[in-house]
């Protein structure tokens, strides 16, 4: 067993994760796809893609689009974003990516089909936590503020229950989300939700071992072990309240 596998079962065994399965609601449901773009899931599209094939990667993409297509036929909503940035507006402490009419910030081709279905609402935003980059300057500035939220009026508006997140990274862009909408049902303003899954085989992240970033010349703490970062980012979205699931029953 390598130093990383130890490590790696050693953390396992002091920060234990519960994963099983989930039964999917007969309606009050809807699926979220967060960054499935070719700047984060296609080999060689640029700074933050993979530099080739990537098979965990690849997994989460076929899985997800075979929830997704699973849902659209049940005519259960589907929520998907796109990180999607300006020039002169980068995302530090990242390298330039996803850079608007570059491609990268589109969605990789297995799931471009979601674009033309009418039950996916799409969402490009230019910061890592979703539920912020949902936020819009209001169209008419009223009592309630001068923002609103295009997630929430999603779930509002579907009479959401239960949300299923799926997409990369597991412990940071899926993570902010995650614990972010934790926060916003406990404070009452999702509506009436209730569960928000996380539903693992459609989860991935990158991988830079600390041995790559030291030949690469990087900054140690740049270092990113894969499935470490990959339980890690589970066990600080169960231990907020997420529900982790590695099936959904009723599919």
């Amino acid at each position: 067993m390598s130093d990383r596998e130890r490590l790696l079962a050693e953390v396992r065994r002091e920060m234990p994760v519960a994963i099983g399965s989930y039964r999917l609601p007969a309606q009050g449901v809807g699926l979220v796809i967060i960054d499935e773009v070719n700047g984060f899931c296609t080999p060689g599209a640029g700074n933050l893609a993979p530099k080739a094939p990537d098979d965990r990667i690849q997994a989460m993409v076929e899985e997800t689009d075979r929830i997704a297509r699973a849902f659209l036929a049940r005519r259960w909503p589907v929520f998907v974003t796109l990180d999607t940035h300006e020039p002169d507006r980068p995302e530090p402490p990242y390298p330039p990516h996803c850079i608007r009419g570059t491609g990268e910030e589109n969605l990789v081709p297995k799931l471009a089909w979601l674009e033309g279905e009418s039950e996916a609402t799409l969402l490009r935003k230019d910061c890592i936590n979703s539920f912020v980059g949902a936020m819009e300057p209001a169209p008419v500035r009223g009592a309630h503020g001068t923002f609103v939220n295009r997630f929430v009026d999603w779930a509002t508006v579907h009479g959401l229950e239960s949300v299923v997140t799926v997409g990369i990274c597991t412990d940071i862009c899926v993570m902010d989300f995650v614990l972010t909408l934790l926060s916003a049902r406990n404070h009452g303003l999702v509506g009436g939700l209730r569960d928000v899954v996380v539903y693992e085989p459609a989860c991935s992240t990158y991988d830079l071992p600390r041995g790559v970033v030291d030949q690469l010349g990087l900054p140690e703490t740049a270092a990113h072990p894969r499935d470490l970062a990959h339980h890690l980012g589970l066990y600080f979205m169960a231990s907020r309240g997420a529900i982790l699931a590695d099936r959904l029953e009723g599919l």
